[in-house]
């Protein structure tokens, strides 16, 4: 390869691991604290903070639109100007040449439209945030702090229990298996981050077996209290009147509803045998999205438990989606009693305390078999599927290992990482400078180019980084100086010869050449080897030692050729300084 194609090579390769490795940037050196807190906590969080927000900044740009209309806008509101253009646009309006608080509070039909912009401003902002968040290389446990769970989860004794309830539904017992997985991980997915915490990583492990993480602080015995819990799906009765006045309530008190702990502020407001529950529905992204709240009856008329199965149709005569489940005997004589009792009246199904669909009756049901309509989309109905699954995919679950990181412990072990991978960067770079003089000049520059290219590819892939993946830098810092090591004797070596500058050049990389691949392949499988069968803190050493090869093997063999070769052939330099004894 010439120098030119090695050239335009290697910035290729530089500017592509600058593509990967700016989100990492962006999120760890341009995402201020208090927005990384924000995006780092759960979905509802994010929506509470940003509609409470954009409440209060409503409400102080009015005031101050009112008081001082002929004021110019702040610089910071400059997004805000752009909307009220768009707004003045759209209303076919003639857009004022200068915009003060006045004529941009014009722009908007009411408050609701000012809170609806302000709102979607701040929330894409945090959204944005998180997006780099988890585009970025993620911190381990053991250097962000938090905990650490694998779950057993008997599917064995599901497919047992279903038996029992209904032989038919396990035909096939490799696809109940994964269907009864997907809803484990999924219900404990919605229990976990309900809980408030940060987002949680939640995926299977093997055949059967669940891997949570949770960064931050966490209670450890709040959190097992959430994964050993049964998936709480029950049938209530919906009291309209009492929903109608909390509803009523809730717009002139608003948060003030409710307290820290989300229960209310005020109980009485409604009756002592109901309580209030969140209606959810699926957002785009496939996430809770809450609609408003329902008032609820606290007895259940039939348990989750009583589900037997559960699937979407369409009604053959009006083309309806709707959702098709079936009790079991039990179920079925408690169901039939409560609909021929309770005709035009509403029934909620709830989930987890949040009610996923509310429903009139409109006839009594015998026979245990339901379908639910109510004019829903594909998805929407697919939704209310999955609910009801959760119930009759019961799979017991046992907490395997649990550990626990404290955040200090974490701060510690970033400092102590970065310490000893700074101190030994910095002792084999002084090494090879002053042991080899000006060719330990490429050396230094082709392991700053290694560690850039390491972080570039643990960002592309959100790998996370833990001590055990430092360990694995740290090592491949003083393996990959071995191939500089071993060109720079080869080039000595044809320069006590007798050869040119040039020629030793290009003799000492074609001889070092396959003992440098020989030693870097055989790490490269080992590496392989420990990732594939070894799991925790071996995986991640193994992985940044296997990208660690790649990246150093690159960066002696191009970045160093090439800094030889621009000496050689730009600057014109007949010598080479790569011993502090003379060689030629």
């Amino acid at each position: 390869m010439n120098k030119r194609s090695r050239f335009i090579l290697i910035l290729a390769v530089l500017a592509v691991c600058f593509v990967f490795l700016w989100p990492s940037i962006s999120w760890y050196a341009l995402t201020p604290k208090d927005q990384q807190t924000l995006a780092l906590g759960s979905l509802e969080k994010i929506k509470d903070y940003t509609t409470e927000r954009a409440r209060l900044g409503a409400e102080n740009f009015i005031s101050s639109a009112r008081n001082n209309p002929d004021d110019a806008l702040d610089p910071s509101f400059k997004w805000l100007e752009k909307a009220a253009k768009k707004a003045y646009k759209a209303q076919k309006k003639s857009v004022p040449a200068t915009m003060t608080l006045g004529s941009v509070l014009s722009a908007f039909s009411g408050v609701e439209e000012l809170k609806s912009v302000l709102e979607s401003h701040y929330r894409d902002e945090i959204l944005e945030a998180k997006n780099r968040s988890e585009s970025s290389v993620k911190l381990g446990l053991d250097l962000s702090g938090g905990m650490n769970i694998i779950v057993h989860a008997d599917l064995n004794a599901a497919v047992e229990a279903q038996k029992k309830k209904d032989s038919a539904s396990v035909d096939n017992v490799d696809q109940f298996k994964k269907d009864a997985m997907a809803q484990a991980i999924e219900t404990l997915t919605g229990r976990i981050d309900k809980f408030g915490l940060s987002s949680p990583v939640v995926r299977q492990q093997g055949e059967d077996r669940i891997y949570i993480e949770i960064p931050g602080a966490a209670d450890g015995e709040s959190v097992n209290t959430l994964i050993m819990g049964k998936g709480i799906l029950n049938f209530r009765q919906v009291d309209m009147d009492a929903t109608e006045k909390f509803e009523n309530y809730y717009r002139q008190h608003g948060a003030a509803t409710f307290n820290s702990d989300g229960k209310l502020a005020d109980p009485s407001i409604i009756p002592e045998d109901c309580e209030v529950f969140g209606q959810y529905t699926k957002d785009a992204y496939g996430l809770d999205e809450r609609i408003g709240y329902l008032v609820v009856k606290k007895d259940i008329i039939v348990d989750g438990q009583h589900v037997q199965s559960a699937q979407v149709s369409s009604n053959p005569t009006n083309g309806q989606i709707e959702v098709d489940f079936a009790f079991d005997s039990e179920g079925a004589d408690l169901f039939a009693d409560y609909t021929k009792a309770n005709v035009g009246k509403y029934m909620a199904i709830v989930s987890d305390d949040k009610v996923k669909s509310n429903a009139r009756i409109n006839e009594a049901i015998p026979g245990g078999h339901v379908a639910l309509s109510g004019g829903f989309s594909v998805e929407e109905a697919q939704n209310i599927q999955k609910v009801l699954q959760t119930a009759w995919l019961s799979v017991p679950l046992e907490v395997e290992s649990q550990q626990v990181i404290g955040a200090s412990l974490g701060e510690q072990a970033i400092h102590q990482g970065i310490m000893a991978l700074s101190v030994g960067l910095i002792a084999v770079l002084i090494f090879m400078l002053i042991y080899y003089l000006g060719a330990g000049f490429n050396a230094v520059v082709a392991q700053i180019l290694n560690m850039y290219i390491m972080f570039s590819v643990l960002s592309a892939f959100n790998l996370t980084l833990t001590l055990s993946s430092i360990a694995g830098m740290i090592l491949t810092v003083g393996m990959s100086v071995d191939a500089n090591v071993i060109i720079f004797e080869r080039i000595k070596e044809e320069l006590r010869a007798g050869k040119s500058r040039a020629a030793a050049i290009a003799s000492g990389f074609d001889n070092a050449f396959w003992a440098i691949m020989d030693s870097n392949i055989t790490t490269f499988i080992a590496a392989m080897f420990l990732s594939q069968l070894g799991t925790g803190s071996i995986q991640g050493f193994a992985v940044s030692l296997a990208i660690g090869v790649c990246s150093s093997v690159f960066t002696a063999l191009f970045v160093s050729r090439l800094m030889f070769d621009f000496a050689t052939d730009v600057m014109k330099k007949k010598n080479i300084s790569i011993s502090w004894r003379r060689v030629k």
